[in-house]
């Protein structure tokens, strides 16, 4: 079955980096769009950025600039680089196969759910 691995998360001052990384498996994730969400404690689940088979990216507008999303096809591996992160980034980072991405995307995947990565940005 399918299965979506997140790693990379962790604790970082406000200004600095990480890199996330999304393992998935049981599926062809080659020909779909794949998607970066955040759930915040108390919030829903929101879309932050996604991107499609061919490459083309998009990104809420609360980090559009900061946060870069890639793939690995061959890997079958999304990535989200996130710079210069603030506070309001703290937030456990899931990754999925969008149902509906931008401009309308909402928290809704098309498979189960990862155990996703902690990010803290706290000094």
């Amino acid at each position: 079955q399918v299965q979506l691995v997140e790693s990379g998360g962790g604790l970082v001052q406000p200004g600095g980096s990480l890199r996330l990384s999304c393992a998935a498996s049981g599926g062809i994730f080659s020909v779909r769009p794949m998607a970066w969400y955040r759930q915040a404690p108390g919030k829903q689940r929101g879309l932050v950025a996604a991107i499609t088979r061919g490459g083309e990216t998009n990104y809420a507008d609360s980090v559009k600039g900061r946060f870069i999303i890639s793939r690995d096809n061959a890997k079958n591996t999304v990535y989200l680089q996130m710079n210069s992160l603030k506070p309001e980034d703290t937030a456990v980072y899931y990754c999925n196969v969008p149902v509906i991405t931008f401009p309308t995307g909402d928290g809704r995947g098309n498979f189960p759910w990862g155990q996703g990565t902690q990010v803290t940005v706290s000094s």
